[in-house]
């Protein structure tokens, strides 16, 4: 951008990755600071507080739990401690990434769309990169969504069918988000920097009013009310325990005026003569492609869900004092004070408690 004469989207650009990379080490910063001393790296301190200065937490993370994972696959003797101490490590890492993907590669890409939008002009790389990102942000939520299932204690995990059906909802989801964004941007490049803080701010405030309590501190908190905030703006990230479905008809419902507003604002100040007609028929395929992700998605939650299948099949979890929350069976240590309690919250938040048919879920299966 820089040497084709576009210091100004250069400079967004480095922004975006200098922003994404500091609040991912601080968040990864603050999980080991809080994390009881068995789980965390046996490593120096003063080590690392370096590597995360250095923008090296992440990967730390990664060639650590790359270590524990070899020494899974070879040790026999507390082969199932490992395990449990390995589903820790990848769920950090899973959540670390999907913030990291959205608040730099979401943006990136929707700069990147509108650059091609402005432009008229796309390099083979520029639709291969697009394309990629679009599968990697999906496959980020997929992802986080096996990594928080996996830390259960519960067999019934995602089939194939779920794992697909519940990719393609993502997808279909966030793609006309991103192209509303980027055509709104194609007419008013500076009217996103007034659209972003005002609808980041509506979201941080529905989180707040929401009543996370994710973080160890209030000011921890409130950086992860930030990080979610942003991926609001995109995609759906459910933080609070109870029914979703009011909640997500909320949100949706949101999502889908505020980006209609975005396209309609482009339809309607457009000069006939504009070269890019070609936008019209794409954004008017836009919405039937949201509606089908909403089918999807109800789809999902009705009948591909893994606690549609243990109601089915007359399983549901016991409530004790032992590793379980709220009907929740967690992984955990033979030490009871090994736990990670940020991913109980998590798991109270966005994995529903398995029940029989017929009794009333708090988050159930047929919640949205």
């Amino acid at each position: 951008y820089a040497r084709g004469g576009q210091p100004g989207w250069a400079a967004l650009a480095m922004s975006l990755l200098a922003a994404a990379s500091v609040a991912t080490q601080a968040c990864s910063w603050l999980w080991l600071r809080s994390d009881p001393p068995a789980l965390r790296p046996d490593v120096p301190r003063w080590l690392l507080v370096a590597l995360h200065l250095l923008q090296l937490g992440f990967l730390f993370r990664c060639l650590y739990a790359l270590k524990v994972g070899w020494k899974v696959c070879w040790a026999k003797a507390e082969e199932e401690e490992e395990q449990r101490r390995m589903a820790f490590l990848s769920h950090d890492i899973s959540m670390l990434r999907l913030f990291e993907t959205f608040l730099e590669n979401t943006p990136q890409l929707t700069l990147l769309l509108y650059v091609i939008l402005r432009t008229n002009k796309a390099e083979p790389s520029q639709g291969l990169g697009i394309c990629t990102a679009f599968l990697c942000v999906t496959w980020s939520l997929l992802d986080y969504h096996q990594s928080l299932r996996s830390f259960l204690q519960d067999k019934y995990e995602l089939s194939l069918g779920s794992s697909v059906v519940y990719f393609l909802w993502n997808l279909f989801l966030l793609c006309p988000r991103i192209l509303a964004v980027a055509v709104f941007a194609l007419l008013w490049p500076y009217g996103v920097a007034v659209h972003f803080p005002l609808v980041w701010l509506a979201m941080f405030l529905w989180v707040s009013l929401q009543g996370t309590d994710f973080m160890e501190s209030p000011g921890p908190e409130q950086l992860y009310r930030a990080v979610v905030a942003v991926i609001l703006y995109f995609s759906w990230f459910n933080v609070a325990q109870g029914r979703t479905l009011h909640r997500s008809i909320i949100y949706h419902g949101f999502i889908l005026v505020d980006s209609t507003l975005l396209s309609l604002s482009w339809l309607w100040c457009r000069s006939p003569s504009d070269e890019h007609s070609y936008l019209v028929p794409v954004l008017s395929a836009a919405l039937p492609c949201y509606l089908l992700g909403l089918a999807l998605r109800v789809a999902y939650y009705q009948w591909l869900h893994p606690n549609v299948r243990a109601q089915h099949e007359g399983g549901y979890d016991e409530v004790d004092a032992n590793g379980r929350t709220e009907g929740l069976e967690l992984r955990s240590f033979s030490v009871p004070d090994l736990v990670n309690r940020r991913l109980q919250r998590l798991a109270q938040a966005q994995c529903p408690i398995t029940r029989p048919a017929g009794q009333r879920s708090l988050n159930g299966a047929a919640a949205v």
